[in-house]
């Protein structure tokens, strides 16, 4: 077992130690955090998405041209 693996079994057995409705109230924070991560993660790649835009990094086309370029 290596130690991510080990560290995530502690983590499980010491949830198990919890009552049900503990156990369920983490269940809701860390979906709410899993989501709130996600949503940085989305927020970083638009600022990245809109910096590359004005550097004029991007190029623009129609989708024939994208298809043109994936094939060539």
């Amino acid at each position: 077992m290596t130690t991510k693996q080990s560290q995530f079994q502690k983590a499980l057995d010491v949830i198990e130690t919890l009552p049900s409705d503990q156990q369920a109230d983490l269940v809701e924070v860390l979906h709410r955090r899993l989501a709130e991560h996600r949503r940085d993660e989305i927020a970083a790649s638009i600022r990245e998405a809109k910096a590359d835009y004005r550097a004029a990094k991007v190029k623009k086309g129609t989708v024939a041209d994208l298809m043109r370029d994936l094939h060539s």
